[in-house]
C-alpha cells in the first residue's frame, strides 16, 4: 500500500492522444458530409421543384443532364455511349447499384427519357429523379 502512494506522486510524461483524435474524427466527417455538396454545385442544374418529395440515405451514383445538355457523372462530362459502358461496368461489380438524376427543369421530356433509357441500357435497375422541395 506504501509503495502505491508513492508511484502517484510521479510526473505524467505520457500524453493522452484520445482528445486529439476525437477532434480529428469529427473534422474528417464533417468534411465527408460536406464534399458531395461541393461536387454538386460544379455543374449548374435547375432541378423542378416538387410538393411531395422523400430525402432517400441511399448510396446511388449522381448523374446531371444540364439546359446545355451536357451529361456528366461525378463531375465528369461524357456521352450517352460512355454513360452507358460505364454503368455497365459499374453494374458488374455492384449489382444493386442505384441512380440518381438530376436533369435541368427546361429540358425536354423526351430527352430525359433518353438518358433514362440509356441508364437502363447499362444495366441499372434502380434510377431516382432529383426533385427540390418547395
Amino acid at each position: 500500500m506504501a509503495g502505491s502512494a508513492a508511484d502517484n506522486d510521479s510526473a505524467i510524461t505520457g500524453i493522452n492522444v484520445t482528445p486529439l483524435v476525437d477532434i480529428i474524427l469529427v473534422v474528417l466527417i464533417i468534411f465527408m458530409a460536406t464534399a458531395p455538396l461541393i461536387q454538386r454545385r460544379a455543374m449548374k442544374v435547375e432541378v423542378p421543384r416538387a410538393a411531395h418529395h422523400e430525402k432517400t440515405a441511399t448510396e446511388a451514383i449522381s448523374i446531371t443532364f444540364n439546359a446545355q445538355r451536357e451529361l456528366a457523372v461525378a463531375g465528369q462530362v461524357m456521352t450517352i455511349d460512355d454513360l452507358k459502358a460505364r454503368l455497365a461496368s459499374a453494374v458488374a461489380a455492384q449489382p444493386g447499384l442505384h441512380v440518381s438524376l438530376a436533369a435541368d427543369k427546361t429540358l425536354p421530356y423526351g430527352e430525359v427519357i433518353t438518358v433514362i433509357d440509356a441508364v437502363r441500357g447499362g444495366g441499372v435497375k434502380k434510377i431516382g429523379l432529383e426533385v427540390r422541395g418547395r
